[in-house]
């Protein structure tokens, strides 16, 4: 039975999921139908994060340019350009077994592509969500939808898991951005 979790919640993940060393955060959305400014390009990104919350260089983020980090610790597995079918757009697994000693927070951001240049925002996106799904069982582990609360924002900060002692955790975040993927670059200390 999965976990409904709402904005600011936090839930054990390997703690209350024993044997769980891999997991696939699947992340979707919809666009409304009063879009109208053609096809929006969503991507989503994890930054890995060290103890001071920050990322130090490129290698600390996984996106459609780079999708493997630290030796396939995180992966992404492609990019979707249109959001089309039901389920998952985007997928990030992570091995928890390869994730190295220095990386404390993963942060997990959607951001829609040329936002500006396109005059698009997450107020014309619908029924965007992460679930989590431990990957050897195949079982949703938990789901966190984010509602409608959106209009402005090009990028959101869905949700971040986090080291506790030796066990990992999850906090549903929904803490949106306007600026797209170089705001949330800089939110988690990457120039750009």
């Amino acid at each position: 039975m999965s976990i409904n979790l709402s904005k600011g919640q936090r839930i054990d993940l390997t703690k209350t999921n024993p044997g769980m060393t891999k997991a696939v955060l699947g992340l979707g959305w919809d666009t409304n139908k009063y879009t109208g400014g053609g096809e929006i390009d969503m991507d989503a990104s994890a930054f890995l994060l060290h103890q001071d919350g920050k990322a130090k260089d490129e290698k600390d983020i996984v996106y459609y340019n780079s999708l493997i980090a630290y030796g396939g610790a995180v992966e992404h597995t492609g990019d979707n350009r249109t959001g089309e079918g039901a389920g998952d757009d985007e997928q990030i697994r992570i091995d928890f077994t390869k994730m190295p000693a220095h990386i404390h927070r993963i942060g997990i951001s959607v951001t829609i592509h040329d936002a500006d240049a396109k005059h698009q925002n997450f107020g014309q996106i619908s029924n965007a969500f992460v679930r989590l799904v431990d990957e050897s069982t195949g079982r949703e582990v938990l789901r966190y939808d984010l509602g409608e609360e959106f209009s402005i924002e090009t990028a959101i900060v869905f949700c971040e898991l986090y080291r506790h002692g030796a066990e990992w955790k999850f906090q549903a975040v929904g803490s949106g951005f306007s600026g797209g993927l170089a705001a949330v670059c800089r939110n988690y200390g990457l120039s750009v």
